[in-house]
């Protein structure tokens, strides 16, 4: 195993919300990503990562890293890294033209 690997492992992750490691006797080191009903989205091999990598990696997935690993987590960040679900707009009919019509913003129709 590598030095980096086990410093964050044991240094890094208890400082982040929503990340838990699982050890696995024999196994390489891999980040898992798993969806809000945790089925598995990525894995993400940790291996020839140094932990700084690690750590920045981490951090642009999205995990909250607290200062110290009691600290309050900001309820904004509660369920970081999970993304908002997508708004689902229904589609738009397409005109007799068979285009479909443009998509305004707010500003451009203020009849919105």
């Amino acid at each position: 195993r590598s030095p980096q690997v086990k410093a964050f492992v044991t240094q890094d992750i208890p400082l982040y919300h929503n990340l838990e490691m699982k050890h696995l006797p024999g196994a390489d080191p891999e980040l898992v990503l798993l969806s809000l009903r945790y089925e598995e989205l990525e894995r993400i091999p940790l291996s020839d990562m140094t932990r700084e990598e690690i750590n920045q990696l981490v951090q642009e997935l999205g995990f909250y890293r607290k200062e110290t690993p009691d600290a309050p987590v900001p309820e904004e960040f509660q369920f970081a890294p999970a993304k908002p679900l997508p708004i689902l707009l229904p589609p738009q009919a397409p005109t007799t033209d068979g285009k479909t019509p443009p998509k305004w913003d707010k500003e451009e129709r203020p009849d919105l």
